[in-house]
C-alpha cells in the first residue's frame, strides 16, 4: 500500500511535466507566427530602383509595393549613411508605401521592409542602393551666424541663404535641415524673416552657460524643381551670465540685473520728444567704444558733432547706451537726448565693462515707437512665442507640443 501511495504523485508528476513540454513546443516557431524568425520576403516586395550597379534618380520618391496579394507591408524604415531618415507614408492595406520628403543626391541608402504573410507570419527585405548626382546646377548654401563666440542670453542665431526660397513646401524642407541642439536643452523654432533669412531664437532667453551647436544636414538634398541643397559651416556658440538691462524712460532709471539680481541701478537721460527711444526689447549689437555722433546720422534739425566714449550700439539705425558728460545734470529727472541712452562717464564705463553682445536692454515707459521685430537690429523678442512661431513653414498654425528634439524621436523626419 505503501508503495502504491508514492509511486501515483511521482507518475502524475512525469505527466505534468510532459504537459508542460507540449505546451512550450506548442507555443514555438510553429506554433505562434510572431516567434518565428523572420522570412526572406524578396519575392514579396518590389521596389522602383534600378537594378545592378545603376544608380537610383534623387529626383523621384522611393516607392516598395506589396506584390502577393495575401501579404502586406507592415513598417518601412529608410535612411542614408549619414542617418538622416526618409519620411514615408503606408496605404492603410499594407499594399504600397512612398517617401515623402525628398531623397539625397550622392548618398547610400538603405530600406529596411517588414511583411507579413496571410498566416502573420513575418517577413523581411533589406536593400540598399545609391543616387546619382542632380540634374540641377543650382545650389542653395547656408550661411550660419552671429561668429563663433561667447554671447548674451538675448542673442538669435541667424541663416543666411544663398538663393530666395518662397514656397512653403520648400521652406519646410530647408527649415527641416537646420538642426539646432543647445545643452541645456530648450525649445525654439526658426522664423522666415524674409526669402533668404532664418531667425531662430528659444520660447525664452537662452540658459545662461549654456552650449548651443546648428548644423545643417541640406548638403545633397532636392529643394524645388532646379534647386539643391548646398553646404553650411556649422556653428558653436556659448552664453554667458544672464544680463538684462531695464530702462524706465518716465523714471529716467536704469536698472540692471545680472541672473536675476539688481547688481547697479544708473541714472539716466533718454529722448527727448520728437526724438522718443524706442520701446521693447533690443540685444546688444556691438561694443563700439568710442564713437563720433552727428546730427546728420539722424537727419536731427538742431546740429551737433560729438566724441562720444563707452558707446554700445542696440539698433542699426543709431541708437546707443553711452557715456553723456554733458546731460548729467539731466539724468534722472529729464530725458533731453536724441533717442540714445546717455549716463555718466563712471557709470558708462562700468556699463561697457559689464554688457556683452547678445545682452538684453529694454526700454519701457517711453513715448517712442516700438522697436521692430526685424530690420532695425535684433527685435526677436518683441514677438510673443504664439507670434514667433508663425514665421515657420514646420510649427507655424499648429498647436505647441513636445520640443523638436522629442518630436524627432517619436517620428523621424528627412534631413
Amino acid at each position: 500500500m505503501s508503495h502504491t501511495a508514492i509511486s501515483r504523485p511521482a507518475v502524475s508528476c512525469a505527466l505534468l511535466v510532459i504537459s508542460l513540454c507540449a505546451g512550450v513546443t506548442a507555443c514555438g516557431s510553429d506554433g505562434n507566427p510572431l516567434s518565428a524568425r523572420p522570412y526572406d520576403a524578396a519575392d514579396q516586395v518590389s521596389f522602383n530602383t534600378p537594378d545592378g550597379h545603376k544608380k537610383a534618380d534623387p529626383d523621384k520618391p522611393l516607392e516598395v509595393v506589396a506584390e502577393d496579394s495575401d501579404g502586406r507591408i507592415t513598417d518601412v524604415t529608410a535612411y542614408d549613411a549619414s542617418g538622416r531618415h526618409v519620411a514615408g507614408e503606408l496605404a492603410a492595406d499594407g499594399g504600397r508605401w512612398h517617401s515623402t520628403s525628398p531623397l539625397a543626391a550622392n548618398a547610400s541608402y538603405t530600406v529596411r521592409v517588414s511583411t507579413e504573410d496571410e498566416d502573420g507570419a513575418p517577413g523581411r527585405k533589406v536593400l540598399t542602393f545609391d543616387t546619382g548626382k542632380p540634374a540641377a546646377k543650382k545650389h542653395l548654401d547656408v550661411s550660419f551666424g552671429p561668429k563663433q563666440g561667447t554671447y548674451g542670453v538675448g542673442q538669435p542665431l541667424t541663416a543666411e541663404l544663398s538663393q530666395p526660397v518662397k514656397d512653403k513646401a520648400q521652406r519646410a524642407t530647408v527649415e527641416r535641415a537646420l538642426k539646432v541642439s543647445s545643452t541645456p536643452a530648450t525649445d525654439g523654432a526658426w522664423h522666415w524673416v524674409d526669402d533668404k533669412k532664418l531667425h531662430y531664437r528659444p520660447k525664452d532667453y537662452w540658459p545662461a552657460h549654456a552650449t548651443v551647436q546648428v548644423r545643417s544636414n541640406l548638403e545633397g538634398i532636392k529643394i524645388g524643381d532646379r534647386m539643391w541643397g548646398g553646404k553650411a559651416e556649422p556653428l558653436t556658440i556659448t552664453t554667458a551670465d544672464k544680463v538684462v538691462a531695464v530702462t524706465d524712460a518716465a523714471a529716467h532709471q536704469m536698472t540692471v540685473y545680472r541672473n536675476d539680481e539688481v547688481v547697479r541701478q544708473i541714472p539716466v537721460t533718454m529722448g527727448m520728444p520728437g526724438y522718443d527711444t524706442r520701446n521693447g526689447v533690443k540685444v546688444v549689437l556691438a561694443k563700439e567704444g568710442t564713437v563720433r555722433m552727428t546730427s546728420a546720422s539722424i537727419g536731427a534739425s538742431d546740429f551737433y558733432d560729438l566724441i562720444v566714449h563707452h558707446s554700445v550700439r542696440v539698433t542699426n539705425s543709431g541708437e546707443y547706451v553711452h557715456a553723456a558728460p554733458w546731460s548729467v545734470g539731466s539724468q534722472g529727472y529729464a530725458n533731453v537726448s536724441h533717442g540714445c541712452t546717455g549716463m555718466s562717464t563712471e557709470n558708462a564705463a562700468w556699463f561697457y565693462e559689464n554688457i556683452r553682445e547678445g545682452d538684453i536692454v529694454k526700454v519701457v515707459n517711453s513715448a517712442g515707437d516700438s522697436m521692430a521685430p526685424f530690420g532695425n537690429g535684433y527685435g526677436d523678442w518683441n514677438l510673443d512665442w504664439s507670434r514667433w512661431r508663425t514665421g515657420s513653414a514646420l510649427v507655424g498654425g499648429t498647436p505647441e507640443g513636445p520640443a523638436p528634439v522629442d518630436r524627432a524621436r517619436l517620428r523621424p523626419q528627412s534631413v
